[in-house]
């Protein structure tokens, strides 16, 4: 397939700017999302373009909580993996995984009070955006369940529960690398040890090629 080059161009330029720009704003909108290009993996965090890069065994996670979420599943919801969610002016996460309302199927980014449950998966460079800045904004946000999956964990995959207090911010339920089952916000059950396995035979397979 031939390449227009005044696509490619601008492209090209598209690119540039976001190198010479991105990693030193701390002011985008989502009014400037716009001039990115259109297959661009980004989200924006607190008024910063992140440009997220996971690696296999993040995308696999992903899929494996994709098909844990899926039985029990409220009526009217399904989860998805990697969807954007419209927060506010100055933040628009993507999240790995989002259980949202079928309603929403052909929109993007999807307005977050129409997501039940949020899950992120931390990577390297995302464990503060993760586990504090996010709390921040999903919080804020009114979300009332959001869960954060630590593959990295020594002691096996960890599952951190928060779900939004009395005064409106998140209380930390509970944070296990044990098999996971809660009724909220509908019944859910994470073996998280069987994920470890996966994540320790595949880690084999890389230190061994």
């Amino acid at each position: 397939m031939s390449v227009d080059p005044n696509e490619e161009d601008a492209m090209t330029a598209a690119l540039d700017r976001l190198d010479d720009l991105h990693m030193n704003r701390s002011d985008w909108t989502v009014d400037d999302l716009v001039s990115l290009p259109s297959d661009l993996w980004y989200e924006l965090i607190d008024g910063r373009l992140i440009l997220p890069s996971p690696v296999p065994f993040h995308q696999l996670l992903g899929v494996e909580l994709v098909l844990a979420l899926r039985p029990g599943c409220p009526k009217g919801y399904t989860p998805v993996p990697d969807l954007s969610l419209k927060v506010d002016r100055f933040s628009e996460p993507r999240p790995d995984v989002v259980v949202v309302a079928k309603s929403e199927y052909k929109r993007s980014p999807v307005p977050v009070d129409k997501a039940l449950l949020v899950v992120e998966i931390i990577s390297p460079d995302s464990r503060f955006r993760d586990m504090h800045s996010k709390t921040k904004i999903y919080a804020a946000a009114g979300l009332e369940h959001y869960w954060v999956i630590d593959p990295d964990f020594k002691h096996g995959l960890e599952l951190t529960e928060f779900r939004i207090g009395s005064n409106g911010e998140y209380e930390q339920v509970i944070s296990t690398s044990e098999v996971f089952e809660t009724d909220v916000p509908y019944p859910v059950k994470i073996d998280l040890p069987v994920l470890t396995a996966l994540r320790d035979e595949d880690l084999a397979a890389w230190e061994e090629s």
